[in-house]
């Protein structure tokens, strides 16, 4: 064991009840940290790339990193790494809460489940001992309904129960929310995990950490961070709506008439209860809001844009409660509306651009599975395929696109198209270069896509380190910020750069052997018309290859491979 972890993952087998403590080589540790890139080695190493998503075998990997348990502000984090039942491919969400904590505590540095239980159950991890309990009296039930006292729980609601492709784990409200990791608890027959501890893990330097920390809270609370915390990611939603970027009628259009009544002005004016903070931060960029019905939801933009202008919808209220809705039926928002806006154009299920009134009741009937609710339950690519209307779903990998039009950002295209995830602006971030001056946003140069890499490297190594994205602004050089910190915490010093590198192509080797395909790296033709046409966006893929180390065709060679450290990670299974 070295300092900030404990040196293994406990693997959890469902179906026996069996619990098999797995060593993790330091060396491994340090060249992909925690997070999302030490949970893709786990996952990739437990056989995750070539099992069906949803099948006994396929193992979930919660995986945290060297920071959590410190007093670094926003280090409360973890990572949920699988399979995606939507996409085919990996899927990484990050999620901040207590159970980060809790998890780290009990002993190890990650998680893996496989099997499938025979019932619904609750698996608890005490102090490192592992015990199942039936779960039956939580059927159906929300994440929030099945919290455990003295332990902290992550859960699914009644949509990863039915195996919805979009349904989310939620813990302490939050959610690690993309790629339908939901249904791959559900397909285990799992409903909550719930994880309590008393073990910690020293650190190399006790009051290095603590300076740094104080630091870090000191600079957290400062200007980088003053749009979100006072805000709330929401803030854009004008300024995007006038640079016609705002996705609207399921991105028929970049700009929405109904964009003020459900801007952040509009939402603070009228509906705001309070603000919070995830677990040990300083930023508390959430924002709380009161639903028509009485009741409270956290807002995103993110949730705000899916269930708003990309329905047409400009109801506030409305927006809200769909937003409560997904919450409690455990559905990712950004898929939810990204399926309903696919069958409002469509003109399927009974919904249409506008009206509000039909969503509520779709919403419950996909987490159900019941009548047209079961074909929506499987995402827009796969229903927009079922009805010979492919050209309608606005995906990438099957993962439904996030707010950002790309037509105009046409940086954010390259990071879309390229994402292992699918349609990504959490892995990618290359809007930060749309709106900076460093690109044309309308007119993205090839010879930038090197850019791109970069902002995609760091995002990789902040989160496998795992820090918030938030905190982007705060440090001048995060590669070397960000290596400092992590010094304090292990005593090792790590190119984060190289991590960042590293963790990027282990993702893409990962979606190789799970049968990647190079015309899978596109957009969907609608938005390739205009200035960003087909050609374009090839030859921006393919200097993207190229300043990665990837051959033309997006393969990755053994020389790139060697050169990342990662030649015993090939990209065939045998």
């Amino acid at each position: 064991m070295g300092f900030g972890r404990h040196g293994a993952y406990l693997r959890i087998d469902l179906g026996t009840g069996a619990a098999t403590p797995v060593p993790i080589l330091e060396e491994v540790s340090d060249a992909l940290l925690g997070g999302v890139g030490l949970g893709t080695w786990i996952c990739l190493n437990e056989g995750g790339a070539e099992i069906g998503a949803l099948e006994p075998g396929a193992p979930l990997v919660f995986c945290l990193s060297p920071l959590v348990g410190t007093p670094l502000t926003t280090s409360a984090k973890f990572a949920v790494v699988a399979r995606s039942p939507l996409t085919g491919c990996l899927s990484d969400a990050i999620s901040s809460s207590h159970f980060a904590i809790a998890a780290k505590r009990a002993g190890f540095d990650a998680y893996v489940l496989v099997g499938r239980a025979s019932q619904l159950t609750r698996l608890i991890v005490d102090d490192g001992a592992v015990r199942l309990e039936p779960a039956e009296e939580l059927r159906g039930r929300p994440a929030a309904d099945c919290e455990l006292k003295g332990f902290r729980t992550a859960a699914i609601g009644p949509a990863g129960e039915t195996r919805v492709l979009y349904a989310t784990i939620t813990n302490d409200g939050r959610h690690a929310g993309r790629g339908g990791l939901g249904a791959v608890l559900g397909a285990k027959n799992l409903k909550a995990f719930s994880v309590r501890g008393t073990q910690s893990v020293e650190v190399a330097d006790p009051r290095g950490v603590v300076a740094a920390a104080r630091a870090l809270s000191r600079e957290s609370f400062g200007p980088a961070t003053a749009k979100n915390r006072e805000h709330g990611t929401f803030a854009n939603v004008l300024a995007f709506n006038r640079l016609n970027v705002l996705p609207t009628r399921n991105f028929q259009d970049g700009t929405f008439e109904g964009a003020p009544e459900i801007s952040a002005e509009a939402l603070h004016a009228m509906d705001r209860i309070g603000r919070e903070s995830c677990a040990a931060c300083t930023i508390g960029c959430e924002h709380i809001f009161r639903t028509p019905e009485g009741g409270s939801v956290r807002l995103e933009y993110e949730t705000l844009f899916a269930l708003g202008s990309l329905l047409g919808i400009g109801d506030r209220g409305a927006v809200l409660t769909s937003a409560a809705l997904c919450d409690r039926l455990g559905l990712d928002t950004i898929s939810a509306g990204g399926t309903l806006a696919f069958a409002m154009e469509a003109g399927i299920c009974g919904l249409q651009f506008g009206q509000a009134a039909g969503v509520q009741e779709m919403l419950g009937r996909i987490a159900t599975r019941s009548g047209d609710g079961d074909l929506l339950a499987e995402g827009s690519r796969r229903a927009a395929q079922s009805i010979g209307r492919p050209e309608l779903a606005m995906h990438v990998k099957g993962l439904e696109i996030p707010g950002y039009d790309p037509r105009e950002l046409q940086g954010m295209a390259l990071g879309f198209a390229v994402g292992t995830r699918g349609a990504d602006h959490n892995r990618s971030g290359a809007y930060q270069l749309d709106f900076s001056t460093e690109v044309d946003r309308r007119d993205f140069d090839p010879a930038d896509a090197a850019k791109v890499v970069e902002v995609e490297n760091d995002a990789a190594a902040m989160d496998s380190l795992i820090l918030c994205k938030f905190l982007r602004g705060v440090f001048a050089d995060f590669p070397t910020e960000g290596a400092e910190l992590l010094r304090l915490v292990t005593g090792t010093r790590v190119d984060l750069r190289a991590v960042g590198a590293r963790v990027c192509t282990l993702r893409k080797i990962f979606n190789i052997r799970a049968g990647w395909r190079r015309e899978d790296d596109t957009l969907p033709r609608r938005l390739l018309e205009g200035a960003l046409s087909e050609q374009k966006l090839e030859a921006m893929i393919l200097a993207y290859y190229r300043a990665r180390g990837w051959a033309d065709d997006g393969l990755v060679p053994p020389a790139t491979a060697l050169k990342l450290g990662l030649q015993d990670v090939t990209t065939d299974p045998h």
